[in-house]
């Protein structure tokens, strides 16, 4: 059977990704350089921290040209998902340029704090089979710099602006939130994932 490979690229949440997939009958294979994803059929990118930094290490280990040159489904998580975009704000930095776009810091406000930090309800804003079950779900976010709205995105969320909070292209996708603290929806969004051909 193929593996579904998590790259180890220093963020906090990766252990709690392998953890979440384990309750779902998973075994991950941890992968810490491009090598580790020769035969994988899902990856997953997980990531809490800053971009410049992760975007740093995944170039280091070989991951920045190999990730865009596979043909299975990717899954970015938190900073992960900001990683698919072509930059950030963050430090400035270019990306993966998988997806479009550029990360930008989020906007306080009165009673709007940075970092978002709670739980706000999806929005879709295409159907797919990623958010089957789970297309309105509350979910749990971390996060001080969001993706915008582009047609990648399937399901948005509101903090002060509207933001991206699920994307999809082709087989590249990314959740903002954590799907992995986000409870029953969280579990069935990734469970959604590990089923998904990527069409």
């Amino acid at each position: 059977m193929t593996a579904v490979a998590v790259i180890d690229a220093g963020g906090a949440n990766f252990g709690s990704v392998c953890y979440a997939l384990e309750r779902l009958g998973v075994q991950p294979r941890i992968v810490r350089d491009a090598d580790g994803l020769r035969d994988a059929s899902k990856i997953i990118l997980p990531g809490v921290g800053a971009a410049a930094q992760a975007m740093r290490l995944l170039r280091e280990r070989g991951f920045g040209d190999v990730l865009s040159t596979l043909a299975v489904p990717l899954l970015g998580i938190c900073l992960g998902m900001q990683l698919l975009f072509e930059s950030s704000e963050e430090g400035d930095v270019s990306c993966l340029g998988l997806l479009p776009g550029r990360v930008r810091k989020l906007q306080a406000g009165a009673g709007l704090r940075v970092p978002h930090m709670g739980w706000n309800a999806l929005r879709t804003e295409r159907a797919s089979t990623l958010l089957d079950g789970a297309e309105a779900a509350n979910t749990y976010f971390v996060h001080s710099y969001a993706a915008p709205v582009t047609d990648a995105c399937i399901a948005s969320c509101t903090h002060g602006a509207t933001f991206a909070a699920v994307v999809q292209r082709g087989k590249v996708a990314g959740m903002q939130f954590h799907p992995e603290r986000s409870g029953v929806a969280g579990a069935r969004l990734l469970s959604n994932f590990l089923q998904w051909s990527g069409a």
